[in-house]
């Protein structure tokens, strides 16, 4: 399989075993919450009896295991990420076991692009416990609106390394998807397969646009050669640092730096003063909730409900500007 960037987590040594899965938690607190003490997620099969199914393939029977796993509430996602956030290890796998079927949803989506459901599951648990790692539960989003974008990234990543020569950028690779996908609906509709035209007409964008990204699609050249057949200059020399960002993805982030105080305004006084103070925007220091609270005269559940509304707020007049609103959970 190939390495997700910035993971340096072999999935070996971290994947969920459900086995394990009942993980004593009488150590985790003494005020434990009612749920935790509730009996639920026990599975009424035993795993021995799954494991007797010979007829299964090894896909039904992951999915049968993740099946015991039982999904968490609001109350029970903040509990477990929060221990999670200070180190408590059973509280992480708590957080990874319940959200392994979130996994599966989106790697299904995926299927018949290069890689096997079980490989593309594999990739997509290794975003889903960066996504342990970095969530905060704070910011008032659930969690599976946080993982579901790190799980795309690292299937959509594995797709892309593991399938073409010449590595495409993530965008890239998107914008390619469109034209492919049109082109194989078209294929359909008109019983023929379709020209760049049509495909270009398809999905409203210029036909050259169309034609270089199918260009970029079949396209392997070495890179060890003269760019022209004068020049001195090689290939090699002309291609982008990988470490540096896309074009697009920095005018994008200057984008919303430039226009956040612009934004901030168009949110009622006391949403900006919450987001301002929480975020270390508008000079003011980032503070916790609690911290929050004390500065302005409010509870910090208080707080958290003006966070929460004023992230969707935010989010709302972010996207109507042509802009992104996942860039606003990047932790």
């Amino acid at each position: 399989m190939g390495n997700v960037e910035n993971n340096d987590q072999d999935l070996d040594t971290v994947s969920v075993d459900i086995d394990d899965a009942e993980t004593d938690l009488d150590d985790v607190a003494d005020d434990e919450p009612e749920f935790l003490n509730s009996g639920r997620g026990k599975g009424s099969m035993a795993h021995n009896d799954l494991l007797n199914a010979k007829t299964l393939d090894a896909t039904q029977l992951y999915l049968n295991e993740i099946g015991f796993s039982p999904l968490l509430t609001a109350e029970e996602e903040v509990y477990f990420s929060r221990r999670a956030l200070k180190g408590d290890e059973a509280s992480r796998k708590r957080m990874i076991e319940s959200n392994l079927r979130l996994v599966v949803k989106i790697a299904r989506r995926y299927i018949n692009r290069g890689l096997t459901l079980l490989d593309l599951i594999e990739e997509g648990n290794l975003g889903l416990i960066r996504a342990v790692e970095k969530f905060d539960p704070e910011r008032g989003f659930r969690f599976s609106t946080y993982a579901t974008w790190w799980i795309r990234q690292t299937i959509e990543r594995a797709i892309m390394n593991q399938t073409r020569t010449i590595r495409l950028p993530i965008h890239v690779v998107k914008e390619l998807n469109v034209y492919l996908r049109a082109a194989r609906e078209l294929a359909q509709k008109l019983d023929h397969e379709p020209t760049v035209d049509e495909i270009a007409a398809a999905v409203d964008k210029p036909v050259e646009n169309v034609e270089k990204m199918f260009g970029l699609n079949e396209r392997v050249s070495s890179i060890d050669v003269p760019v022209g057949k004068d020049s001195d200059k090689m290939l090699l020399d002309t291609i982008a640092d990988e470490e540096s960002s896309d074009p697009e993805t920095l005018l994008q982030k200057s984008n919303i730096s430039g226009n956040l105080e612009g934004w901030l305004s168009m949110l009622p006084e006391k949403h900006a003063e919450v987001l301002s103070r929480r975020f270390g925007l508008r000079g003011y220091e980032m503070s916790t909730l609690e911290e929050v609270g004390k500065e302005i005269g409010l509870t910090r559940e208080r707080v958290r409900q003006i966070q929460v509304e004023a992230l969707r707020k935010l989010r709302e007049i972010v996207e109507r500007n042509g802009l992104s609103g996942e860039d606003l959970l990047k932790g």
